[in-house]
């Protein structure tokens, strides 16, 4: 789920929180490992939470069933949110409630905040349609969960009770919302099918945690590399993201011999586009440049691997 992107964004935010250098290493680096599971944990959240929006269809029948003077579309009515095999592969998914177990992700909601999200889903066309069709098939229940969670994301209520237990949503919402879609997508669920989300190796410690720990280790040595190409830019007076990020390129120029330069070139001026000032981009772009044909010459970049883009 996590790209190199959104871990290179993840390092430049610790480092920035931690520009006054108040934090030892271990702390910035233990606090890099909790976003990192952070992020997974966000996921499994919004999964769990969906079905059991999806679940608060028995309750409804039960509610309906129980009043004084029931209609015939109370008695009549039908849980099939709840009880279709898509929602119920994950609400009765013992490895699944296991998951959100190890990681201690707290799926216990208030029932007002469920009751009010599942009765703003239920007055839409859509649902209607749903529930009233009497032969549902596999793809019907898709598109009726995938309804659902966009309309959860929606929902004021649910966007609040996600942003007050997750600091990280706003930075990972998209990323979130595209693997729950893709999980919705290939329901009834199996381990493979959250499994897959989790955060790999080869991603977030081969990469994330190398890069995050040579920037630390090796801050002076990247100053020095950067300032004497700022040219009539006094160190002091560049951005602060803008540093960030040109050191961290310069330690991916010089550690990740597999990454071609001009990708890590045009994703560091993307992430100063997305979180710098508007002049940002340019900025990182020409001092990289530069710095990369310096680099080169001097021997000290050296790229081997395959795909590798010249």
């Amino acid at each position: 789920m996590l790209s190199r992107r959104n871990i290179r964004i993840k390092i430049m935010q610790l480092l920035y929180a931690n520009i006054n250098g108040a934090l030892t290493q271990d702390v910035v680096l233990s606090r890099y490992n909790d976003q990192i599971q952070q992020s997974y944990k966000l996921y499994l959240f919004n999964l769990a939470t969906t079905a059991q929006v999806s679940d608060f269809a028995q309750i409804d029948k039960q509610n309906r069933v129980t009043k004084l003077l029931p209609t015939d579309a109370d008695v009549n009515f039908y849980p099939k949110l709840a009880l279709n095999e898509l929602t119920t592969s994950i609400n009765a998914s013992e490895e699944f409630a296991m998951e959100l177990s190890n990681y201690e992700v707290d799926t216990s909601i208030e029932e007002s905040t469920i009751k009010s999200v599942y009765n703003e889903f239920v007055k839409k066309d859509e649902y209607k349609t749903y529930q009233e069709n009497a032969d549902s098939k596999l793809e019907d229940h898709k598109a009726i969960l995938l309804a659902l969670f966009k309309h959860c994301l929606s929902n004021a209520i649910f966007e609040d009770l996600v942003d007050d237990r997750f600091t990280n949503w706003e930075d990972d919402k998209s990323l979130v919302v595209g693997a729950v879609k893709r999980t919705i997508k290939a329901l009834p669920l199996q381990e493979k099918t959250y499994l897959q989300f989790k955060p790999n190796d080869e991603t977030t410690k081969e990469f994330g945690y190398t890069l995050l720990k040579k920037v630390l280790d090796q801050d002076k040595e990247l100053l020095d590399i950067i300032e004497p190409n700022l040219k009539n830019w006094d160190a002091d007076r560049v951005a602060i993201i803008d540093m960030i990020l040109l050191k961290m390129a310069i330690a991916e120029l010089l550690n990740f011999p597999s990454i071609p330069t001009k990708v890590t070139l045009n994703e560091y001026v993307e992430i100063a586009k997305m979180y710098s000032t508007d002049k940002s981009k340019d900025f990182i772009n020409g001092i990289l440049d530069r710095l990369m044909k310096k680099l080169e010459s001097d021997g000290q970049i050296n790229k081997k691997g395959r795909g590798l883009i010249e």
